[in-house]
């Protein structure tokens, strides 16, 4: 009880940004601004009244369609905004009352963008990767647990490892197996995870990678061919790592025995 107040006061605080990362997700792959126009129905154009916009519950009153022209609002709107909710809940109760709790917002919020674009478009916008390696690698100033040095070590060992993957691949298959905007991404949350959170993050999304894309490949019959973002997996391995890695890592090393 409490932890009700606050973790509720997150979780509102998550959803209304979620609804704000709703913008970026549809207007960054156009090069809109996000600011101008104001939201709006991208059926009819007409603008969305604050009323009409309040995170989750708008959703539900509206019944899933525009108030003007009835148009099928996505599911994705609501999904956005409770998933980001869940998160912000979620990094407080691991991390508390400290900076690092609004950091790794900050850092949750943007991998949830770069998700979703990735699922559409199959791109990662620089404008997010690029200056979240710097945003990233100045936060570690302000985390006790994550030194400068980690952090430049991480998005060194983050974006150099993938390079030297997404080269080798080049080299043997003589095609692009992966495009930079993971080589960024993975240098992103190697500058607010620290170098040691890399290896890891990097074995359990190419697990989960291959968890997702061979079943498709079957049920697809794509031959080896079926192009999958990789983003998404980054993104999902990052946030699992960050909120359980100790665990896992303990529970690894009980394992192989060599914790109790």
């Amino acid at each position: 009880m409490i932890l009700f107040a606050p973790s509720f006061a997150a979780f509102l605080f998550g959803a209304i940004i979620g609804s704000f990362l709703n913008v970026c997700i549809y207007r960054i792959p156009q090069g809109q601004s996000l600011l101008h126009p104001p939201s709006h129905c991208p059926s009819c154009g007409v603008s969305v009244r604050w009323f009409m916009n309040i995170p989750l519950l708008s959703f539900v009153f509206l019944k899933g369609r525009c108030a003007n022209c009835r148009e099928p609002i996505s599911v994705r709107y609501p999904l956005v905004e409770g998933l980001n909710g869940i998160l912000f809940v979620l990094v407080f109760l691991h991390f508390g009352f400290q900076p690092a709790t609004l950091v790794y917002w900050v850092f949750a919020a943007a991998l949830i963008v770069i998700t979703f674009i990735d699922l559409d478009h199959q791109i990662i916008p620089d404008v997010i990767s690029l200056p979240g390696i710097i945003v990233g690698f100045g936060c570690s100033f302000a985390i006790p647990w994550l030194s400068w040095a980690d952090s430049l070590f991480g998005i060194f060992l983050g974006g150099g490892s993938l390079y030297l993957v997404a080269a080798g691949y080049e080299l043997l298959a003589k095609k692009e197996g992966m495009g930079g905007g993971d080589i960024k991404l993975l240098a992103m949350i190697g500058a607010f995870m620290g170098w040691k959170a890399v290896l890891p993050i990097i074995f359990f999304s190419s697990l989960l990678g291959c968890l997702v894309g061979i079943p498709l490949m079957i049920f697809q019959k794509a031959d080896g061919k079926l192009a999958i973002p990789f983003g998404p997996f980054l993104a999902t391995a990052a946030i699992v790592f960050l909120l359980f890695g100790n665990q896992i890592i303990h529970a690894y090393l009980v394992f192989i025995g060599v914790a109790a």
